[in-house]
């Protein structure tokens, strides 16, 4: 395959893992990689510039390939704004391939200057959004590319709503920079469309926690098996941070505090990044929200993530094949 995601990174198809907390580490982004797409290291996962260090070292020893990391800028009890001007700052000293920003632009952060910088050290960056005038800021500002996030995707969309079908081709057609798509996105079909909408790769995030390779309890795995496109619900939209999660009993509690017009320090018992990282570890599926998006529903095996990328790309192949022999 050959895009201009593939051509910007060097990788053999363009499929990017998205930022998860607690899972995107060393080992699965690296399986990634390997499997010839591009893995993604969270720094969030990190609380010290060591650890951080330490693990963008891992991934190197463990894939000679291309890899993202990602920096998610939004409110958080515990990773602060030296946080990520100290991520940034080590993602140009290792010089990664790719650096993904989720949230608020890095430049009204941690400086236009640092645009710069990471061009100079080969860094490649995009910035992903949920609408068209953020897409026109992220050009404007000098970002490499944009990662289109519609309201589908599990995590943090933005509170426009606009669903993939609709952002892909509109970011599209606005910005000459590249455009991943983001949300919906798990198989060969949901590929191949947003190849046709003008992106040129697409992130996946709920599809990879299904694998063999990533890090998480059996259990969460096997939830997602059994779950359709429509058990999720955006929560926390009350407090301005909206996010997609599977309906489970703390989400129900989640959205009952909010109807009831509790805020932030209510919600945050119950949102605690500590709380979500327990259950993915013991495999509890009730105790804490789990950010997945709507296609969990096309979720039905849990296989290598050199096995599902392959698949991918060879059903996206016969799909356009078919669709081509229709006219």
């Amino acid at each position: 395959m050959k895009t201009a995601i593939t051509e910007m990174f060097g990788i053999k198809y363009p499929i990017i893992c998205g930022a998860m907390m607690w899972l995107c580490k060393p080992k699965l982004c690296a399986a990634i990689s390997n499997a010839g797409g591009m893995g993604n290291l969270t720094a969030g996962n990190y609380s010290t510039e060591d650890e951080f260090r330490d693990a963008i070292r891992e991934t190197k020893k463990l894939t000679d390939k291309p890899f993202m990391v990602n920096v998610t800028i939004l409110p958080s009890v515990h990773i602060t704004a030296e946080h990520h001007k100290m991520f940034v700052r080590v993602c140009l000293e290792e010089k990664v391939a790719g650096l993904e920003i989720s949230g608020t632009p890095l430049d009204k952060v941690v400086g236009k200057e640092y645009i710069g910088l990471l061009k100079k050290a080969g860094v490649k960056l995009f910035h992903k959004v949920g609408s068209v005038r953020h897409a026109v800021h992220a050009e404007k500002a000098g970002y490499d590319g944009i990662y289109a996030a519609g309201i589908e995707e599990g995590g943090h969309p933005l509170n426009d709503d606009v669903t993939s079908m609709v952002l892909t081709p509109r970011i599209a057609e606005t910005v000459k920079i590249p455009v991943v798509t983001v949300g919906g996105i798990a198989d060969g079909r949901t590929f191949a469309a947003a190849l046709a909408l003008g992106a040129q790769a697409v992130m996946m995030a709920t599809r990879f926690v299904a694998t063999q390779e990533c890090e998480v309890h059996d259990n969460i795995k096997q939830e997602l098996i059994k779950r359709q496109e429509y058990e999720t619900a955006l929560i926390c939209k009350s407090i301005g941070l909206q996010g997609r999660a599977i309906k489970n009993k703390i989400v129900e509690e989640v959205l009952a505090v909010e109807a009831k017009g509790g805020g932030l320090e209510q919600l945050i018992p119950l949102i605690a990044g500590q709380r979500v990282k327990e259950a993915w570890e013991c495999g509890y599926v009730d105790s804490a929200p789990m950010m997945m998006g709507q296609s969990v529903g096309l979720v039905k095996d849990i296989p290598t993530c050199k096995d599902l990328i392959e698949r991918i790309v060879a059903d996206a192949k016969a799909d356009i094949e078919r669709v081509r022999n229709i006219f």
